[in-house]
């Protein structure tokens, strides 16, 4: 099984906002740090190398698939799941579902909103922004009175290449 950012790269939405961006990796990796002293618990190398390999993907990470890749560093299952768990209760990371109702996670950290189109045909989950629909959900949220702490927007369905072909 290959190396998982080798697969098709999804991340590219927002291409200047990666760990590309001067400072952007070390300014994420601080955060953890800080979050894991708060909560009494230690930045391990393990830990530095689960964030790293997030902070490099360009595409959507499943739990699987960041063990596949990391255990031959000698990071176990256990290490990875644990991990992927802090880094959500950090908010650094955020889950998204894949086309076989599945979790895959992306760096949330300093990234704009953005909500997704998940192909069922070859599993593609491309990040886009709707300014309009923004707009119209914050319109019928002043109009009801209602007070959003969050929401995700995830529409599956075919992707051009998987349309054209048939």
């Amino acid at each position: 099984m290959g190396n998982a950012m080798d697969n098709k790269k999804e991340l590219i939405y927002f291409p200047t906002w990666t760990a590309g961006r001067k400072g952007y990796t070390e300014k994420i990796q601080t955060v953890f740090q800080e979050k894991l002293i708060e909560k009494d618990l230690v930045y391990t190398t393990q830990r530095a190398a689960i964030l790293d390999y997030f902070l490099r993907a360009d595409k959507h990470l499943s739990q699987e698939e960041l063990y596949v890749a990391l255990k031959p560093r000698g990071i176990g299952k256990v290490t990875v799941f644990r991990t992927i768990k802090l880094l959500e209760e950090c908010e650094i990371i955020d889950k998204v579902e894949d086309a076989k109702g599945g979790l895959r996670y992306e760096i949330k950290s300093e990234r704009p909103h953005h909500d997704h189109l998940v192909c069922l045909s070859c599993t593609k989950i491309i990040e886009l922004q709707w300014p309009e629909l923004e707009k119209i959900q914050s319109k019928i949220m002043r109009k009801t009175n209602f007070t959003p702490y969050y929401h995700r927007h995830e529409v599956f369905g075919m992707c051009h290449e998987c349309s054209s072909k048939g």
